[in-house]
């Protein structure tokens, strides 16, 4: 077996396990349900993570390359009011997969909250990247409070996929969300 055919089986399975740990929590996912949605059978995942804990370690940092891959297209808009207009309408654009099952990050960051091993931390990471960057784009904007404006921001964006998820309504994400475009608009 190639070097790339290991990393390609390595970083199916990590997808894999950050889709299924979405749809089904961490709790419920069991190592085999990760090998089927990968396409692997369940005793080679063994060779490449030892323990579920792990999967769910490559899972938080398939979810960090998702973010940077995101940032790097956006940074590539002209302005930071149009880049955070594109995060905005990005998570629109999500508004069934949130009504199904929520934020892929916040529901994980919110199910490791409640364990003790340390991976709330890794994927509190992965969205403090996000909140940083947010900031960065509003103050760009000229805004003496991009912090302020940045976590005012993730906070909306996590309380509506909340809301989103619970109601089952996409509607409810399309809704906020343009109200979200409103308000960049109204902060430039």
């Amino acid at each position: 077996m190639t070097n790339s055919t290991r990393s390609g089986k390595r970083e199916r399975l990590a997808g894999a396990a950050a889709r299924v740990l979405h749809e089904q929590g961490v709790e419920k996912t069991t190592l085999a349900d990760i090998a089927r949605a990968a396409d692997v059978p369940v005793g080679n995942v063994y060779y490449y993570f030892k323990t579920k804990d792990q999967l769910v370690e490559a899972a938080i940092a398939a979810h960090g390359r998702q973010l940077e891959s995101m940032i790097d297209a956006l940074d590539r808009l002209p302005t930071p009011q149009e880049r955070l207009k594109a995060l905005v309408h990005g998570w629109i654009e999500q508004r069934d997969l949130a009504a199904k099952y929520g934020c892929p990050t916040g529901t994980l960051a919110s199910e490791l909250d409640k364990r003790d091993d340390g991976l709330d931390r890794a994927i509190a990471k992965v969205m403090g990247e996000l909140v940083d960057w947010m900031e960065r784009q509003f103050s760009a904007m000229g805004r003496g409070d991009a912090r302020e404006l940045a976590v005012a921001l993730m906070a909306a964006y996590q309380g509506i996929s909340l809301l989103t998820n619970t109601f089952r309504d996409p509607a409810l994400m399309e809704l906020e969300g343009r109200r979200l475009e409103r308000w960049i608009d109204s902060l430039a």
